[in-house]
């Protein structure tokens, strides 16, 4: 059994729609899933904490470059 408890919903670029989803698990296993909806088309990434502080890492430089 799972627990999904929403955290944001943005509008990206090209009419994209992104949900962010926090989701428990009984056994205390926590992913957040991002859900990516393009028209009719729905893309789902269950992302672990490793996964998610690589990407943060990524964005937060590629954000440092953009300035």
């Amino acid at each position: 059994m799972e627990l999904i408890d929403n955290i944001a919903k943005i509008n990206a670029p090209y009419g994209k729609e992104v949900t962010l989803n926090n989701v428990s698990y009984e056994n205390g296993f926590n992913l957040i899933r991002m859900r990516i909806k393009e028209g009719k088309r729905f893309t789902d990434m269950d992302l672990d904490k490793k996964t998610i502080e690589e990407l943060n890492s990524l964005f937060s430089q590629w954000l440092t470059e953009q300035n």
